[in-house]
């Protein structure tokens, strides 16, 4: 049996007819930048995340480059995050000048660890930059204590977290700012690419909505340097019927999750583990494994889907080699990279898929720990 990593073909054929009709209204309209749908949405996340405001971008790197922009990041400040995130993660902070300073995870959520932070801590350190990886809400309280006494902005990593809570407060709620991606596989997935920055501050939102627009006050009058990132109106449209239905299809990923987590326990798969007061969304399902690539390639032969989040740390890549990193800088984050790997979770997945994937995972590994 074959099963895919994710098919949105099934999610899409689910909600076909709201689709449809939203995308034909949006091209009957002829508003396709920004325009009432955007703004409705930017609405409809605010209210979802619980933020006074929501600015809509044209991608999860975008929102968080603006964030930083808005953030008064600039050329030889320090950013603080962990190595263990998608590259855009890092990429954001060297974009707007500055440089990211890496701290490593806990191994047992792959979130950046909160007792690790302070000793990175310089006077040019402006934002805590913590990830909510694979969907699970980093140590916030713990976090935000840290940034509030030495003054320092906190920008969630939320992009693959939507509708993940912390001690009851939704991801994006939970610092200064709150960044989402909506590419195609997120949880919160639109046509193409988008993102949406979430906080509570009118300044901060206002500042956002002139920065995405080159910097624009009003038509052609421009105070700051700022960049095209818009959210596109067919997207917003697409976004809006999906957030309807997103309370669902996360309950559907976490009954996997709780599917998954029985099958392995006792065995040599190790579950993702959910702090708990978080509410884990499971935008991927990760789990160690020994023999974790030769377990990727016997997943590939039988046609079940499967990857690897992330091969190589951010402190690893070639393009920030300047920072003077080198193997065994973070441990945790490099023994993650080296032991995980990613199976179906998502919630239009079948029980006899599902239980497919369980019992081909364990025939390889073994039924039982040593």
């Amino acid at each position: 049996m074959k099963v895919p990593l994710l098919d949105l073909k099934r999610q899409y054929q689910d909600v076909k007819g709201e689709i449809d009709a939203a995308i034909a209204e949006v091209v009957e309209s002829q508003v396709f930048k920004l325009g009432p749908k955007v703004a409705a949405f930017e609405e409809s996340v605010a209210t979802y995340s619980g933020t006074k405001r929501a600015v809509g971008v044209a991608s999860g790197t975008d929102a968080l480059i603006l964030a930083l922009m808005a953030a008064g990041v600039g050329r030889d400040d320090e950013v603080v995050t962990t190595p263990y995130s998608f590259f855009a993660t890092a990429g954001a902070i060297v974009r707007v000048g500055a440089k990211p300073v890496f701290v490593d995870i806990d191994p047992s959520t792959y979130n950046i660890d909160p007792s690790k932070i302070e000793p990175a801590l310089t006077e040019r350190t402006k934002v805590i930059m913590p990830v909510h990886l694979y969907g699970q809400c980093a140590d916030m309280d713990a976090i935000n204590e840290i940034a509030s006494t030495r003054g320092i902005q906190v920008i969630e990593d939320a992009a693959q977290a939507i509708g993940a809570a912390y001690r009851g407060r939704r991801a994006g709620s939970l610092g200064d700012f709150g960044c989402f991606s909506f590419f195609p596989s997120k949880n919160l997935g639109g046509y193409g690419d988008g993102g949406m920055i979430a906080t509570d501050s009118s300044k901060a939102a206002d500042l956002l909505v002139s920065l995405r627009e080159h910097g624009q006050t009003q038509m052609y009058h421009h105070w700051t340097v700022g960049t095209n990132s818009r959210l596109d109106a067919l997207q917003a449209a697409v976004l809006a019927v999906k957030l309807r239905h997103l309370e669902v299809w996360s309950d559907g990923r976490a009954g996997n999750a709780a599917y998954y987590e029985e099958r392995f326990e006792g065995t040599p798969v190790v579950a993702p583990h959910c702090e708990d007061w978080n509410r884990h969304i499971y935008n991927q399902y990760i789990v160690r494994v020994p023999r974790r690539d030769e377990l990727l390639k016997h997943l590939r032969e039988v046609g079940i889907g499967c990857a690897i989040y992330y091969p190589l740390p951010l402190h690893m890549q070639r393009c920030v080699e300047s920072l003077g990193h080198a193997e065994g800088d973070f441990p945790d984050a490099e023994r993650a990279s080296r032991e995980t790997i990613s199976i179906p979770i998502f919630s239009y997945l079948t029980e006899e898929e599902r239980e497919h994937v369980a019992t081909t995972v364990l025939a390889f590994v073994g039924e039982r720990s040593t």
